[in-house]
Formats: C-alpha cells, sequence, structure tokens
C-alpha cells in the first residue's frame, strides 16, 4: 500500500506522498541523534513550556485537526475534535507532573545515599496505528520527550498528512526539529531502522502481526519495547446491573471510531435472566445510529478506514453466519460509496465459531448468553487478547470477583474501558505488555539507574 491520503467514504484518492529516500532517512535519524545530546539536559520547565504550547495549539485548531482525522480515516467529526482536545490534556498532564515522576527517590540502604535516578534513553521510534492517529501518537510523544527522550513517528501510510501536521505542531510549539520527525516511510523499512544503533528503543500500537515482527527486530537489537495490540473486550452485565446504564454505554462501547478501537467492548457477555430484554433494547439502539458522512456532527457512524478493513470484517460476519451464529441486524456492507458497514448483531454463537476469539475491528456485537458469574468469567478470559474488560453488577462480591478473575490489563465496573492520561494502559497475553499513560508509562523509555554513594 502506497502512502497516501484516501477518502474512506468515497473511495477517493486525494494526495499521494513519495517515501523517503534512504539518504533522507539517514538524515533524519542522524539528526535525531545529534539533537538528543543537546535536548536532553533542558530543564523539565523548558519542555514543559513547549508542551502547554503544543496543548493551545492544538485547542485553537481542533476544528481543522479533526477535519484531518475524519478526511483521511473516517471517523466522526464530533469524536476527531474530541479526539484532539484529548491530546491537549496528555500534553498538559506531563507538562505537569513529569517532575515528580521522574525525581530522584530516595531509598535507605547501608550507603550514606542511595536513590534511584530517572534518565532519558536516547531515541525512541514510535510506530503508530491510524484509528486514533492524533491521540496514540500523543500519548506516546508527550511522556517520551518530557523524560528527554526524541521521537521518531512512523505513521500508519494512510494518515499521511495527520502524521506531517502532528510534527508541524510540535515545531510551532518551540521544540528544536530533531525532537520530534516525521518519517514517510512503508513498513518494511522498520526492521532496518530497529538494527541502526541509535535507534535505543520503540513502541508500536497495532495489530498482533505487526507487534510480533516489530518485537522480533528488537529482540535481535536487544532493544526495549512496548506493544498495545488487539483486543476482544469482553462486556459483561449480570442480572444486579442497571440495565438502562448498561445498555446505552454499550452501544457507545461498541461503535466508538466506527467500532475501531482495540478497547471496544467486542463480546457482550449476558447474564441469561437479563439477556432477552438487553438483547431486544440493543437491537433498537443499533438500529436507531446514523450510518453516513463522518463530517457532519450527527452522524453516529462513519465508513471503515479502508476497502481491505471492510471486506475482512464481512468475511468475519458471513462466516460466523455460515458456522451457525443468529444475524439479527446488518450483516452486509452498505451499497454506497466508501467502506461503509451497518451497526450489526450475532447471536447464539456456537462454540468453536471464530468469534468465540477473533477480533471484530468493526461495528460487529457479539452476544453471549450465561447462567452464572462462574460461566461469565470464563468466556471472557477464552480468548488469546487481555486488553480492557467492562463488568456491569451491584453486587460487592461479583465485583471483587470479576476484578481479581478475568485476565486483562484494565477491569471497568460499571463503566466503558477508556484510556485516561493519569492511569496505566496497556494489555496482557497477546495485547501486548508494557504500559503508556500515568507514571508507569513515562518510565518505560527512561533508564532507571540506581545510584549508591558512600
Amino acid at each position: 500500500m502506497g502512502i497516501a491520503t484516501i477518502n474512506p467514504a468515497t473511495g477517493e484518492t486525494l494526495k499521494t506522498f513519495e517515501a523517503l529516500t534512504d539518504e533522507q532517512l539517514e538524515a533524519k535519524v542522524a539528526l535525531a541523534a545529534r539533537t538528543f545530546e543537546q535536548y536532553r539536559p533542558l530543564p523539565f520547565a523548558q519542555k514543559a513550556q513547549w508542551w502547554y504550547k503544543a496543548a493551545d495549539i492544538l485547542e485553537a485548531d481542533r476544528e481543522r485537526f479533526g477535519q484531518l482525522m475524519t478526511l483521511e480515516m473516517g471517523k466522526p467529526l464530533k469524536a476527531a475534535i474530541a479526539e484532539v482536545q484529548k491530546c491537549a490534556v496528555v500534553c498538559r498532564y506531563y507538562a505537569d507532573n513529569a517532575p515528580t515522576f521522574l525525581a530522584d527517590e530516595i531509598i535507605e540502604t547501608d550507603a550514606s545515599k542511595s536513590f534511584i535516578r530517572y534518565q532519558p534513553l536516547g531515541v525512541i521510534l514510535a510506530v503508530m496505528p491510524w484509528n486514533f492517529p492524533f491521540w496514540q501518537v500523543f500519548r506516546f510523544a508527550a511522556p517520551a520527550l518530557m523524560a528527554g527522550n526524541v521521537g521518531l513517528l512512523k505513521h500508519a501510510s494512510n494518515v499521511p498528512q495527520c502524521a506531517l501536521a502532528i510534527a508541524e505542531i510540535l515545531h510551532q510549539a518551540g521544540f528544536p526539529e530533531g525532537a520530534f520527525q516525521t518519517l514517510l516511510i512503508p513498513a518494511n523499512r522498520i526492521a532496518d531502522l530497529m538494527a541502526d544503533d541509535r535507534i535505543c528503543a520503540a513502541t508500536l500500537t497495532g495489530s498482533e502481526a505487526a507487534g510480533a515482527s516489530l518485537a522480533a527486530a528488537a529482540g535481535k537489537q536487544i532493544k526495549k519495547t512496548v506493544l498495545e495490540l488487539g483486543g476482544s473486550d469482553p462486556y459483561i452485565v449480570l442480572e444486579s446491573a442497571d440495565l438502562d446504564m448498561a445498555v446505552s454505554t454499550a452501544v457507545t462501547a461498541r461503535t466508538i471510531n466506527n467500532g475501531q478501537s482495540c478497547i471496544a467492548a467486542k463480546r457482550f457477555i449476558i447474564a441469561e435472566a437479563i439477556a432477552d430484554e438487553f438483547e431486544q433494547r440493543l437491537i433498537e439502539k443499533f438500529a436507531a445510529l446514523k450510518v453516513g458522512d463522518p463530517m457532519q456532527l450527527d452522524t453516529d457512524i462513519g465508513p471503515l478506514a479502508t476497502p481491505d478493513i471492510l471486506s475482512e470484517l464481512d468475511e468475519l460476519v458471513q462466516e460466523n453466519v455460515q458456522q451457525g451464529a443468529k444475524l439479527r441486524i446488518g450483516g452486509q456492507p452498505l451499497d454506497r460509496p466508501g467502506n461503509y458497514y451497518p451497526p450489526t448483531i450475532l447471536t447464539q454463537i456456537p462454540p468453536g465459531a471464530s468469534a468465540n476469539e477473533a477480533e471484530f475491528f468493526g461495528p460487529v456485537a457479539l452476544l453471549f448468553r450465561v447462567p452464572n458469574l462462574d460461566r461469565a468469567i470464563e468466556i471472557a478470559n477464552a480468548t488469546p487478547f487481555g486488553l480492557g474488560a467492562s463488568a456491569w453488577t451491584n453486587d460487592p462480591q461479583e465485583r471483587d470477583r470479576l476484578i481479581c478473575e478475568i485476565e486483562a490489563g484494565a477491569v471497568f465496573i460499571n463503566g466503558m474501558v477508556k484510556s485516561d492520561p493519569r492511569l496505566p494502559f496497556g494489555g496482557i497475553k497477546r495485547s501486548g505488555y508494557g504500559r503508556e499513560l500515568g507514571c508507569q508509562g513515562i518510565r518505560e523509555f527512561v533508564n532507571i539507574k540506581t545510584v549508591w554513594v558512600k
């Protein structure tokens, strides 16, 4: 796939880009390495000033940046604008908190003085996805650059204008040119980058296959990686739950970003006693969603990002119907230009069907009925993924079991899974390793140095 802006609402190719030549790529890596030496000793106050300015730029021009995201990958404009605003929040969060998160920690030992010091590693490569084209980058860049690292961004090839805009925002905010650079290159050049001694570590958000490839390349060089990969997140609703809230939140949790989110609720595991009512209400709410032009503020569901994503999603749906699942609503690509797939619900999914484990990256809800909490937890964990989980109950004993026994990087009780700069974010099992956000996120790409003095 080339590096291009292709409007997913129309299929029209709007702009194409030439990949960097070997010489251009070398110049950018060399600039990053040189910049790190001057950038790393700068005080937190200076870096924070630039991040405050970046936040101001984001907020002042949020509509234009939101429109750019919508144009390139199809998310509803109202969601894109909200994403820009969330990026401003994470900029300010790390500008405010990095000095505390990275302050020396005194440890009492047999030394006259011993402490932990956090120091930056160097040039960090960020391989980022198209589904949250601004948020994914800023939640890496804000902590990494506040810690004193510099960044190289290899963004998804279908959002090149977003990638270039982010680099320009940081340049306008005052960061040195080499502190953050966008690399317009195809994915097959990442392994060579990882072999470059000037690149110290890498982070990737994306597919399981992409994460495995990056981790393999980094492993050969003994380089640190953080991976945030796919998810098949469970959404458990038990009999004691507030059903009104559980159903209304379920719609948002499944259809956010046109259903293209790693932490979107995908498998709805419902107690048998309330399953009929939950199912009927969910069908009604899915039927009421407006599918259409993502540039319109009243649109709920826009197009999927690429034709391949559309066809892969439809193949999964048809495969599971053939395997015995019951299609309740939706289930066919819309007969119109663009990559549109309607809100879809599958029920009565038989054991062995691929829907029990696969990740559906689009607005498709999978409903499972369970007789008790034991079975709910069993189904929730019966997947190779372990990113997030949402569970709905007003029973304290059920809540405690769900928190302890669900295999995931995050468990949200009576709310949908979401990322928050104040909380660590990441998964277990095949959903990846390491954490972004919170104090844990800023400490991923630092040398945790022990200092002992006598």
